[in-house]
């Protein structure tokens, strides 16, 4: 598999219409596109910053398994939220899923995004390791 790129599809209209792929998988790294708690038309948690990143990073990590891979394995998260005020309860969903892991993360407050119910977006990113490269 050395040089391959690899892409899946999670099924969210933004991937056809957007033309992206949910993730990436290229030499020793897979990379999560910008994740949120949409499963196809449905938006779940809404209201709820806590509840929709959960969901967000279950997608995600969801995306990553498709080449294997589990929560150990990931490197790097990124958070985007709608507001200042639901810092505490993402950060929260984000050690539920990674504490043991302890991934880099950053987390930014944003504008908005395409649908104004979604409070929050996750990115993550995993490595693969030389054998895997």
């Amino acid at each position: 598999m050395s040089g391959a790129v690899r892409r899946v599809q999670s099924g969210s209209p933004w991937e056809e219409s957007f033309g992206f792929a949910r993730a990436v998988a290229a030499g020793d790294r897979v990379l999560v596109a910008g994740t949120t708690s949409f499963k196809g038309h449905v938006l779940y948690g809404e209201g709820d910053p806590y509840e929709q990143a959960k969901v967000a990073f279950t997608s995600a990590l969801e995306a990553i398994a498709e080449f294997g891979l589990g929560v150990e394995s990931v490197v790097r998260t990124r958070m985007y939220l709608t507001h200042a005020r639901d810092v505490d309860e993402v950060g929260r969903a984000h050690k539920d899923f990674f504490d043991a892991v302890r991934p880099v993360s950053t987390l930014l407050v944003v504008e908005g995004f395409v649908d104004p119910r979604i409070l929050v977006e996750v990115e993550i990113e995993a490595f693969r390791g030389a054998e895997h490269s």
